[in-house]
């Protein structure tokens, strides 16, 4: 059964060898980019086009087209290839549409081995693209998967290669272009399949940060395209769930890495990602039949004479069992993924290590300082709510690239509703210090010095376990003198280092200048901050995560209103977590509200103390 993918959808190949085929109606030209685990392009060599057709594992067409039938064989593919891309762009000068948005939405399918095809997708939703991201064959648990991607790009081929990583993508895409130029010529429009179904592809918003990848445009308004007619009783292909001893058992850290950290963060990212685009997938079918059985009881109302009567009651009656039926097709096909991604959750979870493991994985008893920082820690979790229970961990890249700010107002959860504004600050305060922690415990002995910012002192109590520990590099700063003294110092350090930086002078820094990275914990803002201490904290916020200076903030931004939008670039440039549950990150792809987590020390627990422990008997030996 041949299986109709909407955007985000994806679904597993049957076989190696596959043949990508490509109806548009007009002349475009197809290519395929063969990249490493985050889609990354090494070069012109990974890259199948017209003026160069063949590549290990593909084979595209050498002219531009209306048509195109490619080879795959993904057993024959580099072992360091992960992902495919399926390419289409418009070719210059050739009489045809200069963007995708003025012509016939193009088909695509992936046929087995035998000829039959094994999905199907219309690229809906493109508007002034003049190149386009088709599909995606990758690789996942060891088995090969497609996904329905759609992602257009309106600077065409060269953003397009740009984004995924192909180093001189401006040059690259002009010679793929002139590659086609001479052979390029409009040819009668083929017959679109009759099976070819457009649902209504999810709306995407500006996006939350993954590695390597951007956001995906906004697609046009959701609007069904060509398929059976509303009423008629018949019902687009959906994804048949294969049989459960049919999908590989989840194992923990089957994904690509040197090392196990690696593997388990990148297993974790496709986790994320596949939830992401799983949810999109269920999202659209269920737009896609609310909008069928709209479009079908209106076509009854505006006929006189199926209006009233037995007919308009049949027709209706018809309308509401297709879109039960379509509902419940996509019920089947999210249940199916989310089971799969369940129970990889349940085999990874227990296997993460300290930086990426909950508080209460007993990971954290056997903790010691490592020798070297991990790729990325765990700064809380992610789900959606299909399945609340799905919890993703939210891993962020070490070094910091921007700073956190842990907001202490007022959220817009009923879970925040609850809680005074007292509580919400001690609560905000208490998220700063379990995040401070978690840092110290990733870096090795001496590798991270914090600073701590307490002005008017009232951070004390939760501030207790850095300071009774001993890892902070001196006690909290308080009052006006403190914080000016604090801010002054690391920001000394910040131009000292930008300026051996750019003179290439490392060696000509001070004798026993600490080369350690530095964090800088800001409580009670905006009590004790002057004009210029307010210009140094965020010259720190812009400047200083380069030169391996670090800021964490604990503030509500209310507080500081009386500066106005002088402070609205800090606030933008930090990453806002909280410390309450909330629904204010977005994915990449399709822009779901994800709601985060702040991370949580079991009640009663003395792991926290227990780690800093760890961390302040590291530091003294490191000094001693």
């Amino acid at each position: 059964m041949t299986a109709e993918l909407v955007r985000g959808q994806n679904h597993p190949l049957p076989d190696t060898r596959l043949e990508l085929r490509v109806s548009a109606g007009h002349p475009v030209v197809a290519g395929a980019t063969l990249g490493d685990e985050r889609g990354h392009v090494a070069g012109p060599e990974a890259i199948a086009h017209p003026g160069a057709p063949v590549r290990p594992g593909v084979e595209v067409s050498g002219e531009a087209a209306a048509e195109h039938r490619i080879a795959v064989d993904l057993a024959a593919l580099p072992d360091s290839v992960h992902r495919l891309s399926l390419l289409l762009a418009l070719p210059p000068g050739a009489g045809g549409p200069a963007r995708f948005g003025t012509a016939a939405a193009p088909f695509v399918s992936v046929a087995d081995p035998a000829g039959a095809a094994v999905v199907t997708y219309t690229i809906t939703g493109l508007d002034r693209e003049s190149a386009v991201v088709a599909l995606e064959l990758y690789r996942r648990q060891g088995a090969w998967k497609v996904r329905a991607v759609g992602q257009g790009y309106e600077g065409g081929l060269a953003d397009l290669l740009a984004d995924q990583g192909a180093p001189a993508a401006a040059e690259l895409a002009a010679a793929v272009l002139d590659a086609v130029a001479p052979a390029a010529a409009p040819v009668p429009p083929p017959l679109v399949p009759e099976t070819a179904t457009a649902p209504a592809d999810a709306t995407t918003t500006i996006s939350y940060t993954h590695p390597s990848r951007r956001p995906a445009p906004r697609p046009a308004a959701a609007e069904p395209g060509p398929g059976p007619a509303a009423g008629t009783g018949a019902v687009p292909p959906q994804p048949a769930a294969p049989p459960a001893e049919s999908r590989p058992a989840p194992v923990a850290g089957d994904a690509t890495g040197w090392t196990m950290d690696e593997r388990l963060y990148n297993q974790v990212w496709g986790m994320f990602e596949d939830l992401a685009r799983t949810v999109a997938a269920y999202r659209s079918a269920r737009d896609f039949a609310d909008h069928r059985l709209d479009r079908a009881i209106d076509q009854v109302l505006a006929d006189p004479g199926t209006r009233v009567g037995g007919a308009g009651d049949a027709a209706r009656a018809e309308a509401r069992a297709t879109h039960e039926e379509l509902m419940s097709r996509a019920q089947e096909v999210l249940d199916r993924d989310l089971a799969q991604l369940t129970a990889e959750s349940e085999v990874v979870e227990p296997a993460l290590p300290v930086a990426y493991a909950r508080w209460d994985n007993p990971v954290w008893h056997a903790y010691r300082t490592p020798e070297e920082p991990p790729m990325a820690i765990r700064l809380g979790d992610l789900h959606l709510p299909e399945r609340t229970g799905l919890r993703i961990p939210f891993l962020v890249r070490l070094p910091l690239e921007r700073g956190i700010w842990i907001d202490s107002g007022p959220g817009r959860t009923s879970a925040a509703g609850l809680l005074d504004e007292t509580e919400l600050r001690r609560l905000a305060l208490d998220s700063a210090v379990a995040h401070t922690a978690r840092l110290l415990a990733a870096y090795p002995a001496g590798a991270l010095t914090v600073h701590v910012l307490d002005p008017a002192g009232s951070g004390a109590p939760a501030f207790g376990p850095l300071v009774e520990t001993g890892v902070l590099a001196a006690p909290p700063a308080r009052g006006a003198a403190g914080v000016t003294a604090v801010l002054a110092q690391l920001t000394e350090r910040v131009d000292l280092l930008q300026m051996a930086v750019r003179g290439d002078a490392s060696e000509d820094l001070p004798p026993g200048f600490d080369g350690s990275r530095q964090l800088l914990v800001v409580h009670d803002f905006p009590h004790g901050f002057d004009d210029r201490a307010v210009t140094r904290l965020r010259y720190l916020a812009d400047e200083g995560p380069s030169v391996g200076v670090h800021l964490l903030m604990v503030a509500d931004r209310a507080d500081a209103a009386a500066y106005g939008p002088v402070l609205d670039p800090l606030w933008r440039s930090l990453l806002r977590l909280t410390p309450v549950p909330d629904d204010h990150l977005a994915d990449p792809w399709v822009g779901h509200a994800w709601t985060y987590e702040p991370p949580t020390v079991p009640p009663g627990s003395a792991v926290l103390w227990q780690v800093l422990g760890q961390v302040a008997e590291g530091r003294r030996r490191h000094l001693g």
